[in-house]
C-alpha cells in the first residue's frame, strides 16, 4: 500500500493503515499501477500475516485433506476397483475437492469483515479497493498451495505416482490453483453479499459438497445412475479432475470418457471456466466493495 503522512498520530487499522480523519490522509505520488501494486502486496501480508498469528487455521486446514486421502484410499479403495487402481484415480479428486472448498475462504472472510467493521476502515484509507480483494484471494492462493503439497506428500506415502513429464505436472498443479484463484473471486463476492460468515459457510458446503461427489471425482462417471452421470459429465469439478488426471498422466489406457463435450474436452472447459469466472466476478467484486460505502 502506498505510505500515507497524516496530520495525526500514526496507528494502525488491521495492520493497514492510519488513524486519524481520512481528509488528512494524502497518498504519495507514484503511479496508479505502482501504488496497486503496493496496496496489493500490503493487504496479501495482512492475510498471511492472520495464518501466522493464528495457526490453527493453517493446522486443520491441512490436516483435512490427509484425512481424506487417507480414508478413501483405505477404507474405500479396496471396494472400487478402477483401472490403474485406486489411489491413482483417487489424487485428481482430491486436489479438486480440497482447492475448490479452500476458495471459501474469501468468502468467508470478507463476510467477516464486513461483520466486524474492518472493511469501513479500510475504505477511510487511500488505497485501491481491488488491492483488499487481490491480498485476500491471494491468501486463498497461498493456502491452498501449502494444501497441496501436503497432499502431493500424503499421496505420495500411499502409493500415488505422476506418471508424465515435469511439464504435464506442473501445468495440473497450475491449473487446479488457478481454477481456485479465479472460484476464490466468486466466493468473495458472495461473502461480500450476504455480511454474515455463518450463511456463506452454509451456502457454501450446500453447493460444493453435491458439486465435489456428484462428479468423477471419487467414482468412475459411467457407475453413477443415468441422471447423475450427465449431470457429473457437465460438472465442472469433473472436468477439472479429469485435467488434472490426464496431465499427471493418471489416465490409463482404454479409460471410458464420457460422451458430453465437457467430458472430452476437460482442459478446454476448465480454462473457459477460469476466464468467464474472472471476466465476471473480478469486475463486479470490485463494483460490490465500492458500493459498500454507500449503503
Amino acid at each position: 500500500m502506498s505510505t500515507v503522512r497524516s496530520s495525526g498520530t500514526a496507528g494502525s487499522t488491521g495492520g493497514l493503515g492510519a488513524r486519524g480523519a481520512s481528509a488528512t490522509l494524502q497518498p504519495e505520488p507514484g503511479t496508479a499501477i505502482g501504488r496497486f501494486l503496493s496496496d496489493g502486496w500490503v493487504a496479501t501480508r495482512r492475510n498471511l500475516m492472520k495464518i501466522i498469528r493464528v495457526p490453527d487455521i493453517l493446522v486443520f486446514t491441512l490436516l483435512q485433506p490427509i484425512m481424506f486421502v487417507l480414508l478413501f484410499t483405505f477404507v474405500f479403495g479396496a471396494a472400487i476397483d478402477v483401472p490403474g487402481g485406486y489411489t491413482s484415480f483417487l489424487m485428481a479428486g482430491i486436489f479438486a475437492q480440497t482447492v475448490v472448498f479452500g476458495s471459501t475462504y474469501s468468502g468467508s472472510a470478507m463476510a467477516q469483515d464486513l461483520k466486524d467493521g474492518i472493511i469501513d476502515r479500510f475504505r477511510t484509507l487511500p488505497m485501491s479497493g481491488a488491492a483488499v480483494l487481490v491480498g485476500r484471494t491471494n491468501g486463498d492462493l497461498v493456502i491452498n498451495g501449502l494444501s497441496m503439497l501436503v497432499m502431493m506428500g500424503t499421496g505420495f506415502i500411499v502409493g500415488w505416482r505422476v506418471e508424465s513429464s515435469l511439464g504435464g505436472f506442473l501445468a495440473g498443479v497450475a491449473l487446479l490453483l488457478l481454477f481456485a484463484y479465479a472460484f476464490s473471486w466468486l466466493m468473495a463476492f458472495l461473502g461480500m453479499s450476504v455480511r454474515s460468515p455463518e450463511i456463506i459457510n452454509n451456502v457454501s458446503f450446500l453447493v460444493l459438497f453435491p458439486l465435489t461427489f456428484i462428479s468423477n471425482a471419487f467414482v468412475p462417471t459411467e457407475n453413477l445412475p443415468t441422471p447423475l452421470r450427465i449431470f457429473s459429465e457437465w460438472n465442472p469439478v469433473s472436468a477439472l479432475v479429469q485435467s488434472a488426471r490426464e496431465l499427471f498422466g493418471n489416465v490409463p489406457a482404454g479409460t471410458p470418457v464420457g460422451d458430453a463435450w465437457t467430458a472430452q474436452n476437460p482442459i478446454l472447459t476448465v480454462l473457459i471456466g477460469i476466464a468467464v469466472l474472472l471476466l465476471v466476478f473480478v469486475p463486479l467484486s470490485i463494483a460490490k466493495f465500492a458500493a459498500l460505502g454507500k449503503k
